[in-house]
């Protein structure tokens, strides 16, 4: 007996069990985003190790970027799911953005998220290309580009 494809099975998110996984993903990502939303007005001064030398206004950065992590976590959390790739790749590109507060962490030796060794910065440094393919997998963004790029 033949039926008809599922639209689990036809869309570009994959399989049905990677809906589950793609979730967990998604939720972690919210969690992080809050806390550090969080963080950068509970501890400001702990954010401030993330803020290179040579950029003005630091508490305005570290105030900004609190702000834009809590809306991107609850982007994240209640954008339906036509728009949760958008948003996989806004989330992404603020994960490449700030990506230079954790070089210039690194880059100083400033102690500070419990980061206190070179050797514990560079792990972070690389954790980061981790969350930007998050992102972009757990919100279906890479794979919804992948399947407009095969139809073209």
């Amino acid at each position: 007996m033949n039926t008809p494809a599922t639209p689990a099975a036809t869309t570009p998110q994959g399989s049905p069990g990677a809906g589950l996984a793609r979730a967990v993903v998604r939720w972690a990502l919210v969690l992080l985003l809050v806390t550090a939303g969080v963080g950068h007005f509970a501890s400001a001064d702990t954010f401030r190790a993330q803020v290179p030398p040579w950029m003005p206004w630091p508490e305005a950065v570290i105030a900004v970027s609190g702000v834009i992590e809590l809306v991107l976590a609850a982007a994240l959390a209640v954008a339906p799911a036509r728009l949760r790739p958008t948003v996989g790749w806004v989330v992404a590109a603020f994960f490449v953005a700030i990506f230079p507060g954790n070089i210039s962490q690194y880059l100083t030796g400033t102690a500070a998220f419990g980061l206190d060794s070179d050797a514990a910065r560079l792990v972070r440094l690389l954790f980061q290309p981790v969350l930007v393919v998050a992102a972009l997998w757990c919100t279906g963004a890479w794979a919804t580009w992948r399947s407009r790029r095969a139809r073209t």
